[in-house]
């Protein structure tokens, strides 16, 4: 490399095993020269373990540090104990572009508290898909100018407040009926089709005032721009797309390599030299250190036989600078008067999304209830875990003859499930899962959709959908089951119950 202070490890982001920062993992970062690091849920004690650790980060990694974190709101939010934001669908429920923006600033001052200064959201996928099982709450919904709109707006909130957006995932990963993290997607789409729908938000947020300082890769593969690689391994797609026809110079990281659909193909060091030679800035590569270890050296072994040329590492090293010094990763106070500002915010928002579709009403304040819903909901590596049994009883304190069943599963619901005895049958779905066509003969009096909201088409019944399950929304669920709100959003994605 040209330059003496380039080392190959200012390339790479890699994550830590536990939530301090212990002694061989301090030795690797300094030894390979890292400054990127990306904080996962095994990261995540106690405020004040966060805080420690960050500080701990910071010294080590020095003053161009780029500390990451997956905090879109919704299911998919790391740092649990800041203020809950809404999922991107709720904020299209609702349609306001300020109430977005203000939420994006909102989540900001969150992260930027404990040292945050890259925060891999706003999704800009364009879920057109129901059948997508990765995205669905994450979209802000389907149609891509109200995608454009609240994303932008998001984004300018938290860049205001000093923390960097990474928009995700390019080309898009809306129309998807695979999950990129258990397997290698395809969408057989032309570059004209593309054009039409999933690049709109990715176009018009690639320049300009609302630009987004960095994107995120999608593992998929379009077999009509490159039939060989997925678009984090692609030139066609990553250079030729995205760097040339679009024009697009911020930071392009990629998705995490030890997802399946690159790593039981390529592994972690040779995917980051693929990405790299495609026109990536920055491989994710986390796991062990001795696979990050092992990047790394890829790296450094690809520049010097002329794999990698140095002018392509050097405009990415060039480019991931100009990002940490734009939002630098020192932390900023925040007073509890701000925090519980945003708490309030957020809980507002929340309420704004929530959404009646088919007729759905409050069940009778007097009326005796039976509620089905899952025990617990595991986390599945992307989202949080899903709302338990204990939480759901939470909802109907309010009224004083409910009979609950949890089910292990509730992709096991049928025709037998919920009697017909003259209780008021609910259905709380607090897993992800689309049903089977056998729950379609369960049809309840009312089905809450918590998580996935999709979910509605599987059931025959009045569904209120809530696009989450976080503080904020369950507060606005339990005030419209009592009565006591409305569900003034309208859902951004065709959504029809079943006919009962």
């Amino acid at each position: 490399m040209s330059h003496p202070d380039f080392h190959p490890g200012h390339l790479v982001m890699v994550d830590l095993p536990g939530t301090s920062l212990d002694t061989e993992s301090a030795t690797f970062l300094r030894r390979h020269h890292i400054r990127a690091i990306c904080l996962f849920r095994k990261n995540l004690g106690s405020e004040d373990e966060v805080r420690r650790l960050i500080t701990e980060l910071r010294e080590v990694l020095g003053p161009e540090a780029l500390i990451g974190m997956d905090q879109e709101g919704g299911s998919v939010v790391r740092a649990t104990f800041l203020p809950q934001a809404p999922a991107a669908m709720a904020l299209g429920a609702a349609d306001d572009e300020a109430l977005a923006e203000a939420v994006g600033a909102a989540v900001a001052r969150g992260l930027r508290s404990l040292g945050i200064n890259w925060n891999f959201a706003p999704v800009l996928d364009v879920n057109n898909n129901p059948a997508n099982p990765v995205i669905a709450e994450r979209s802000f919904g389907a149609d891509p100018e109200r995608v454009t709109r609240l994303a932008a707006a998001w984004m300018r909130g938290s860049l205001r407040e000093g923390v960097a957006c990474c928009a995700k995932h390019f080309p898009g990963h809306g129309d998807t009926h695979v999950d990129s993290h258990h397997a290698l997607p395809t969408v057989d789409k032309s570059l004209e089709e593309l054009e039409a729908l999933e690049l709109i938000p990715f176009r018009a947020l690639a320049h300009g005032p609302d630009a987004a300082p960095a994107l995120m890769t999608a593992h998929i593969v379009y077999p009509q721009i490159d039939a060989a690689h997925p678009a984090t391994l692609s030139r066609p797609v990553l250079t030729g797309l995205l760097r040339e026809r679009i024009g697009y110079d911020g930071v392009v990281i990629t998705d995490a390599l030890f997802m399946k659909a690159v790593h039981e193909r390529y592994g972690h060091a040779r995917g980051a030299v693929m990405a790299l030679q495609a026109g990536a800035d920055m491989p994710l590569a986390q796991g062990s250190v001795q696979e990050q270890s092992d990047t790394v050296q890829a790296i450094e072994e690809a520049l010097r036989e002329g794999e990698l040329l140095p002018q392509q590492a050097q405009r990415a090293a060039q480019r991931l600078a100009r990002l940490a010094q734009a939002y630098p990763a020192t932390p900023r106070v925040y007073d509890e008067a701000q925090r519980a500002h945003d708490d309030a915010l957020m809980h507002r928002a929340w309420a704004r999304g929530l959404t009646a579709l088919g007729g759905a009403l409050p069940p009778p304040r007097g009326a005796a209830l039976r509620v089905l819903t899952q025990a617990s909901v595991a986390s599945d590596g992307v989202s949080e875990a899903g709302l338990p049994a204990a939480k759901v009883r939470e909802l109907f304190a309010g009224f004083d003859n409910v009979e609950f069943i949890t089910l292990p599963d509730l992709q096991a619901i049928n025709a037998t499930s919920l009697p017909r005895d003259g209780r008021v049958n609910l259905l709380v779905s607090n897993q992800r899962t689309r049903y089977p066509g056998t729950a379609a003969a369960a049809r309840p009096d009312l089905h809450l959709a918590l998580w996935n909201p999709f979910q509605v088409l599987d059931i025959a019944a009045p569904a209120l959908v809530s696009w989450g399950y976080a503080d904020g929304a369950l507060a606005a669920v339990r005030a419209w089951l009592e009565g006591a709100a409305d569900a003034p959003g309208r859902a951004p994605v065709a959504l029809a119950p079943l006919s009962a």
